[in-house]
């Protein structure tokens, strides 16, 4: 009897039902932070001027 339960157990403790939908969510979960982090350092004074002088650098060369 006592296996029966060890190996009823066992697969119990196997089962991962769900377990997709959990990643799912996590994966999720970390896409939107990241974009926030992303977007926090893109919109940053430093980044913005950065951008801007090399859009201006590029415009204003002459071939």
């Amino acid at each position: 009897m006592t296996t029966n339960y060890l190996t009823r157990t066992r697969l119990l403790l196997r089962r991962d039902d769900g377990l997709t939908t959990i990643e799912y969510a996590l994966g999720t979960l970390a896409a939107a932070a990241l974009a926030a982090v992303l977007y926090t350092v893109v919109n940053s004074d430093t980044v913005v001027s950065a951008f801007e002088g090399i859009i201006g650098d590029a415009l204003s060369a002459r071939p």
